[in-house]
């Protein structure tokens, strides 16, 4: 029998792509996705990859009720992936009870059902922002959490604070954080990638629809920070990269190789690149000119943050293998064939 993951957030950019992982690592999955931030088609793009359906829930994972019913439903999951969460660090400046209320309200509800149903193995989608600005770089999971610089960041803290205070009590579920930097590209097919029903706020999604004219110009936010162009640094990590890690991070504690039950995982490729070198790499690897100019600094903006990632190498056994290039390649491919 195949092993059974709930993904929430399944229909949504890392969501969907570690959802093709999973299967074609033999795993059997459900998603819950309400597509407040997403599209049904992204199905239809699992589907053409995998050969496999995928069963969606449209539930909103602020309702218990509604979300404990996905429980009800499949007894027999084996663990959870929780990628659902608003994203946008702009938009969390401007809303931040919006972000509070649901990313705290949705997680809290999945964590009852944890409890509820016995689950015993929980992936958390965190993020590179809970260190804040770091006092130094490379970051690793020892690196201390400075002050957050948007309420989204802080709903990544709170979050791996509440894992870690249910994980004090609940010796019986192995849950693990994974600390994203800055997710990229597509998959190889082009049947999917970055689609987010609002508009695109990461730099790479943002570039290629400059490129294909859905843009006017693509606008750079200071080139005065203290770094080597004056622009902010980010550790971009091809999507598919990413997603592997999810799928090795669930067998780490279904096959009981963990050696606490709440661990932390930085995943990234380990190097910065300037949002400038991102730019011009997209030149480089596609041929076309980019119409941008600099622009002031974006409020939430951390200086520079990249990964040392190699307590996921060691102990999970994953290793990023796409670069800078195939990121850019890989988006410049899905843009080109998207709506």
């Amino acid at each position: 029998m195949k092993k059974k993951v709930l993904v929430t957030g399944g229909c949504g950019y890392i969501g969907s792509h570690t959802i093709v992982d999973l299967i074609n690592n033999g795993f059997e999955v459900i998603s819950a996705d309400n597509f407040s931030n997403s599209d049904v088609s992204v199905l239809k793009g699992i589907q053409k990859i995998t050969g496999q359906s995928v069963k969606n829930y449209n539930t909103d994972l602020c309702d218990l009720k509604a979300t404990q019913k996905i429980f009800k439903t499949h007894p027999d999951i084996v663990g959870i992936i929780h990628f659902a969460a608003l994203k946008a660090v702009g938009e969390s400046v401007e809303q931040p009870l919006r972000y509070y209320k649901n990313n705290l309200l949705s997680l809290l509800n999945i964590l009852e059902c944890v409890e509820t149903f016995k689950i015993k193995n929980f992936i958390f989608s965190s993020s590179c922002s809970v260190y804040g600005n770091a006092q130094a770089l490379p970051v690793t999971e020892k690196t201390p959490r400075q002050n957050a610089e948007s309420p989204y960041a802080r709903t990544k803290q709170v979050g791996e604070d509440m894992i870690a205070d249910f994980s004090l009590v609940h010796h019986w579920c192995n849950c693990v954080s994974l600390r994203y930097f800055n997710p990229a590209g597509a998959h190889e097919s082009a049947l999917i990638g970055e689609s987010s029903r609002n508009i695109a706020s990461n730099l790479v999604p943002v570039i290629t629809e400059t490129a294909m004219g859905k843009r006017a110009e693509t606008v750079v936010f200071g080139n005065d920070y203290p770094t080597r162009d004056g622009s902010c640094i980010r550790d971009y990590i091809h999507v598919m990269d990413l997603a592997n890690a999810h799928t090795k991070a669930l067998q780490y504690v279904i096959n009981e190789k963990n050696t606490s039950n709440n661990e932390l995982f930085n995943l990234g490729i380990g190097e910065g690149v300037s949002v400038l070198e991102a730019v011009h790499a997209f030149e480089k690897t596609t041929g076309k000119k980019l119409n941008y100019r600099i622009g002031l600094r974006r409020p939430g903006d951390v200086v520079a943050i990249y990964a040392n990632n190699d307590r996921a190498k060691r102990k999970l056994g994953w290793t990023p293998t796409r670069s800078v290039d195939a990121i850019m390649e890989s988006a410049w491919a899905w843009e080109q064939q998207r709506n």
